[in-house]
């Protein structure tokens, strides 16, 4: 194996792996105190975490140290950086800053990313593929919304009728976790103008 393909799968195993510990041993059963220190402490912590047994990888035990620019293990890595050997874990754990690292690492795998909630215009236009020329209101942000929908395709439909129609166009982001909770309000344009309170022109009469 060359130097170069050693430095490469350690650079992938960094990219692919938000929290990773190289180490003497396995967290079961660590070969040095060092490792033995910051594996306990991982652990502690609760935090997933992924390990390489460098003891059984001497290639990447070998080439690391001038990745990393440090010389001995173990090395703990979150997002790609170097945190540091089992003292810096055991300081960083000790001060309270090692913790929010780690779970803000790992947030990104949790269901849904911030990124990835839907957007108003895309509920807008999965409604609109069901309902041409329906007048649509959203309100709220990421994905816990409260939609509005006027459509003069819902008349003669009973509400529940209504409702099941304009969740069905949103149930691909619904299953995905895209979307959480919606507020489903419906109405026909004639329903929607009998809602509106009607204007009191005597007000307007009014001279001071």
């Amino acid at each position: 194996m060359s130097t170069q393909t050693t430095k490469e799968k350690i650079l992938q195993q960094l990219a692919e792996n938000p929290v990773i510990i190289y180490m003497k041993g396995v967290p079961s059963a660590p070969e040095c105190g060092f490792s033995a220190k910051a594996v306990g402490i991982l652990n502690e912590t609760k935090v997933p975490f992924t390990y390489v047994n460098v003891m059984k990888a001497p290639f990447i035990r070998e080439r690391l140290p001038s990745v990393s620019k440090w010389p001995t293990f173990p090395q703990l890595f979150i997002n790609g950086e170097l945190i540091g050997g089992a003292d810096i874990v055991e300081s960083m754990y000790n001060d309270g800053s090692l913790l929010p690292l780690l779970q803000a690492a790992v947030t990104p795998a949790d269901p849904v990313a911030a990124s990835q909630t839907i957007t108003h215009s895309e509920v807008e236009a999965l409604i609109l593929s069901a309902y041409p020329g329906a007048k649509i209101e959203i309100e709220g942000q990421g994905c816990d919304l409260g939609i509005v929908v006027v459509s003069e395709l819902f008349a003669g439909q009973t509400m529940i009728k209504q409702h099941q129609g304009v969740m069905e166009t949103l149930s691909e982001p619904l299953a995905s976790g895209r979307l959480h909770a919606v507020t489903l309000k419906t109405f026909t344009p004639e329903q929607q103008a009998a809602q509106q309170p009607a204007a009191n022109p005597g007000l307007l009469q009014i001279q001071l």
